[in-house]
């Protein structure tokens, strides 16, 4: 049975990921890429469906112990495990090196005192657990291939084979090293070179090391900054600069439920908003890339915007079952791909072309293709932000005229009226400030409703929906109008869990709801956090720096967040780990930080 979500750590290579748990198992990773198919698969299934564990054997008809400690090497995605054994200690180093050439997940066992039996058990499925490969030995070399892919381990330990499983037993005393290396290639290709697992691990950490040290955040909140920079770094494709929502899929909203979905893609509002927050801590190559990377995906052809792509600007992700596959404790069923792609999303124009305007801002070298297509966004909005969509929650029930869709569109033609007005692009002002007039009049007479002072989740709805508010945050109202804390109030009443945190809109158990989806879901934590900075923002800062150490207490022992907090069960729900929950996490710590409200 896998792991609690909150139990995995995070290793990767800014071009694929895997999750590691606590008693050494690697239950998730996909080669070459986030989105490929993966190779150990057993998080969303059993150890039939993928696996590689590493760690003391355990005592007959026992379960592989836990590791006592772990923690990240400094500030990197070097995972360090420890386990304690009547015999002794034993150390295992995870970590994936940054590549040009074929990926590789390297594990290094190091005996620290006694003498401690040890087991490595590999056991490959490729096409997410359906298919056993061949393995084989080639120059002394265990390799495993199925179709175009293999996968090849390379160790000084002797292995054998036994139950579809290569197992490695051996015994490890004080300062001996043992490493273990998989690397993934072409199966039509010559094997790739051996591994050198020591200089790998030098490499990697300087990488991390030199990446950090570009960071500009020097608060009191710099060890939960510094780690959701990372985990968003882990979480960017290099090659294209392509920004992953998570590395997992169907990881679920509600445990049991049908609430899974695959995040391995880039979502112009997600990496929108990833890309502002890295530029407010210093890191400008990683814009100036995904800046790179939307121009390439959009390609000129804004009126056929996706809310979504593949990491390298493919369109097509047609969306599938895995019914082999039972799901992360029977949560079925898996996906892979993402329907939402096709859907119409109007909020999104306002999240990139706050990114564009963002990156003008703090001085990004200019580039006039990214003005022309700011422009071109404005013209297409100019003619549908009238029009109903499925908004930033994707629903899957009717299109509604949400109002959060409506702000963006309004923030998407205001910041395009700066651009102008600034002297870099040429556009009919005049027209776009009426335009920009009535967008916000339209929302304020249709999306607000004066009985309860509070503005609603769509036009002449009374549910409501914490999207409402980014509403200040954006600058469509300023914080202390009296219908941007009416709206925080009613939010904190209606939406908020038993402990504080908010859930994104009303769900209606077992019937279908505004989302077109029965179920449940947990606290959405960027929710939760969007709710720190409005409390802040009106005041109220001491509420508003306790909500975000919760939220903060909320971390695994690693610092990493999923999608959602469950609190009927206490634990993290959905794909992990989550850019959309580190990224408000950093805007969060920045503003309580400029405001001056935090303890200690």
């Amino acid at each position: 049975m896998a792991g609690r979500i909150e139990d995995y750590a995070l290793i990767g290579d800014m071009q694929t990921a895997a999750l590691v748990c606590r008693d050494g198992t690697a239950d998730w990773l996909c080669l070459p890429r986030f989105d490929s198919h993966a190779v150990f698969a057993g998080i969303l299934g059993t150890e039939e469906h993928g696996f590689w564990r590493i760690g003391p054997v355990p005592a007959e008809g026992a379960e592989p112990p836990a590791a006592d400690r772990r923690h990240y090497r400094g500030d990197s995605l070097i995972l360090e495990s420890e386990w304690d054994t009547p015999r002794g200690t034993v150390r295992i180093t995870d970590f994936m090196p940054p590549r040009d050439g074929a990926p590789q997940l390297v594990r290094i066992v190091e005996g620290v005192s006694g003498r401690v039996k040890m087991r490595s058990s590999l056991r490959m499925r490729f096409s997410y657990g359906r298919v056993v490969p061949w393995v084989h030995k080639v120059d002394n070399r265990t390799v495993a291939v199925a179709g175009p892919d293999s996968v090849w381990l390379d160790t000084a330990c002797e292995t054998h084979g036994e139950n579809l499983t290569t197992y490695s037993d051996f015994t490890i005393t004080p300062g001996e090293r043992v490493a273990f290396t998989i690397s993934w290639q072409p199966s039509h290709h010559a094997q790739p070179p051996l591994p050198d697992p020591e200089a790998a691990l030098v490499a990697t950490s300087d990488f991390w090391r030199e990446w950090v040290d570009h960071c500009t955040y020097r608060g009191p909140y710099r060890e939960a900054v510094i780690r959701s920079l990372i985990t968003l770094k882990a979480l960017t494709y290099a090659p294209t600069g392509g920004i992953v929502a998570a590395p997992t899929t169907s990881l679920p909203e509600d445990i049991g439920g049908v609430r899974n979905w695959d995040y391995r893609y880039t979502w112009l509002r997600d990496a929108a908003i990833t890309l502002s927050s890295l530029l407010r801590t210093g890191y400008r190559e990683e814009a100036r890339a995904w800046r790179e990377w939307l121009l390439r995906a959009v390609a000129g052809d804004p009126e056929n915007l996706q809310i979504m792509y593949g990491i390298a600007g493919e369109r097509e992700l047609g969306e599938a079952e895995l019914d082999w596959l039972p799901g992360y404790e029977g949560s079925a069923p898996v996906r892979v791909g993402n329907g939402a792609a096709a859907q119409l999303q109007l909020d999104v124009y306002g999240e990139v072309t706050e990114a564009l305007h963002l990156a003008h801002m703090t001085g990004l070298a200019r580039n006039d293709y990214a003005s022309l297509l700011q422009l071109k966004l404005i013209n297409y909005l100019e003619k549908h932000w009238t029009e109903p969509d499925e908004g930033i929650w994707e629903v899957r029930g009717p299109r509604r005229h949400f109002v959060h869709s409506k702000v963006m569109a309004w923030v998407a033609v205001d910041r395009t009226i700066k651009l102008i007005e600034s002297g870099d692009a040429d556009g009919p002002l005049d027209r776009w400030r009426e335009l920009r007039d009535e967008i916000h009049r339209d929302v304020c007479e249709k999306g607000y409703d004066p009985e309860r002072n509070t503005f609603t989740q769509s036009y002449g709805s009374k549910e409501l929906d914490a999207s409402l508010l980014l509403i200040p945050q954006v600058g469509f109202l300023p914080p202390d109008d009296k219908r941007v804390i009416g709206t925080i109030e009613a939010i904190q009443r209606e939406l908020s869990t038993e402990d504080g945190f908010i859930l994104r809109y009303p769900t209606q158990g077992s019937d279908e709801g505004v989302d077109g989806l029965p179920g449940d879901e947990g606290a959405f934590l960027a929710c939760s956090f969007w709710m720190a900075d409005d409390l802040a923002m009106i005041g109220r800062v001491d509420e508003a720096r306790k909500l975000f150490e919760k939220l903060l207490a909320l971390r695994n022992d690693l610092g990493l967040l999923a999608e959602e907090w469950d609190p009927r069960l206490q634990r993290q729900v959905g794909n992990f780990p989550q850019a959309f929950s580190h990224v408000p996490l950093i805007d969060t710590a920045l503003r309580l930080t400029a405001s001056g409200a935090y303890g200690g």
